[in-house]
């Protein structure tokens, strides 16, 4: 083990002073003039000495000050001068790198406390990554956002929270935004970038839904176009009918009989265009709902009873798992009612015989499920666009409408095919 510099200076300066007294005393024992004049001189190289190496041991002192200093972080100590050139040079260098240390340390916690209070008030969900793809910092619009807790997103990588979204930007090329939907309804604009933390990369994302905004722009669209349409095809069939009823009104019962029945066909063909019609109107005439305290359990069994007649008859199976006490929400029962049947609705007709629906509630989530004919991927994007079937004889009205009734009574829904065959239906309540 090295012995420290001092100590060594201090052990060789002792032992040459040694060797001194033991010289004058074998010398100069019998001189006594040159004895004392001796003695007195060891005696003055020593306090010469001494004061030599308190001055030498002086900016190690300092240096030994300043280190333990900034060990602790303090950035308050400074030095006052000691009158030795040297020395106070050294001060003065020390005390002038901690006024810059301070002042840096000052300024990067002010900027890290705006950061902070920035990130906590920004309007956008943001998710910031530690040095291992792992979420170290989350914003409460972010723990909204993706409805879940902080402890269930901080020290996971996205693929490992349960969360179909982060799922999706795990492999999200960054310094690129783009839109990601989900569910088929949930929409959201996502921008991944990184900065550089103590040299080293570290990434970010930013997260903002945009479900509202494009539900209240579709629906714009739509209705102006269903309306002009309804506008021109009933003003049309009015008309058109009109004539064809006075025609048929003078055609005696024995007079040109195909003729009759030609108009007959027409007729009906044209109440149906105008029920057809009167079907997209009502998707934009639909109210809001007018809630009241209701047992939504109830009402999916009642719904359910209804249409297991119709599952029985395609051979299908009904099972339920309703949950055993009432489910107290402020719904419109009406427009509920209606939504449930066109969820069952579909579910049996996308079964074959022998396939099987399940209805399942609880206090957070009502679910319809069937192991019928499951939804692609592709599909699964679509289903919920304004009008859109995946039938040859689908008109698109009933997602449409079930889309725009759970939204205007704040539930969250889902249409998917799970990893297991089964296709879901599931409304957050």
């Amino acid at each position: 083990m090295r012995l420290p510099l001092r100590i060594q200076y201090a052990l060789f300066i002792t032992l040459i002073h040694l060797v001194l007294i033991y010289l004058i005393f074998r010398w100069l024992g019998e001189n006594e003039v040159l004895f004392i004049i001796s003695e007195v001189f060891v005696l003055l190289s020593i306090l010469v000495t001494i004061r030599i190496y308190r001055a030498f041991g002086q900016p190690s002192q300092f240096i030994s000050s300043g280190i333990e200093a900034i060990k602790d972080k303090d950035f308050t100590i400074k030095f006052v001068p000691t009158g030795n050139s040297e020395v106070d040079e050294l001060i003065q260098v020390y005390n002038l790198m901690i006024d810059e240390l301070r002042t840096e340390r000052t300024k990067q916690m002010e900027q890290q406390f705006f950061l902070e209070k920035l990130i906590e008030a920004s309007p956008i969900a943001i998710l910031i990554q530690d040095f291992d793809d792992r979420v170290a910092q989350v914003n409460s619009k972010a723990v909204d956002l993706l409805r879940l807790r902080p402890e269930q997103l901080l020290g996971r990588s996205l693929a490992e929270v349960n969360h179909p979204l982060l799922e999706q930007l795990a492999s999200l090329d960054t310094d690129a935004p783009q839109t990601v939907k989900i569910s088929g309804i949930e929409t959201y604009r996502v921008f991944k970038s990184h900065f550089i933390d103590r040299g080293f990369r570290r990434s970010f994302l930013m997260l903002e839904e945009l479900t509202s905004e494009i539900l209240e722009t579709e629906k714009k669209a739509y209705s102006k176009v269903i309306r002009m349409m309804a506008h021109e095809v009933n003003n049309s069939i009015g008309a058109i009918n009109s004539i064809l009823d006075v025609t048929q009104s003078y055609l005696q019962d024995t007079d040109y009989p195909e003729l009759k029945d030609a108009l007959h066909i027409a007729i009906e063909r044209n109440d149906r265009l105008n029920h057809f019609m009167r079907r997209f109107a009502d998707v934009v005439r639909l109210p809001l709902p007018q809630r009241n305290f209701a047992d939504l359990n109830e009402l999916t069994r009642n719904v359910t009873r209804l249409m297991q007649s119709q599952a029985e008859a395609r051979g299908l199976t009904v099972r339920y798992s309703l949950a055993a006490y009432p489910i107290e929400k402020a719904i419109d029962v009406e427009q509920m009612e209606q939504v449930l049947v066109n969820v069952l609705k579909n579910a049996i007709e996308a079964c074959q015989p022998g396939n099987t629906i399940e209805v399942i509630s609880n206090d957070h989530q009502l679910i319809i499920r069937d192991n019928g004919k499951p939804i692609s991927p592709d599909l699964e994007m679509k289903l919920f666009d304004p009008f859109f079937s995946s039938k040859p004889d689908g008109q698109g009205i009933g997602l449409t409408l079930t889309r725009e009734i759970l939204l205007n009574h704040g539930f969250t829904f889902s249409l998917k095919t799970n990893a297991d065959g089964w296709t879901e239906f599931g409304i957050r309540i």
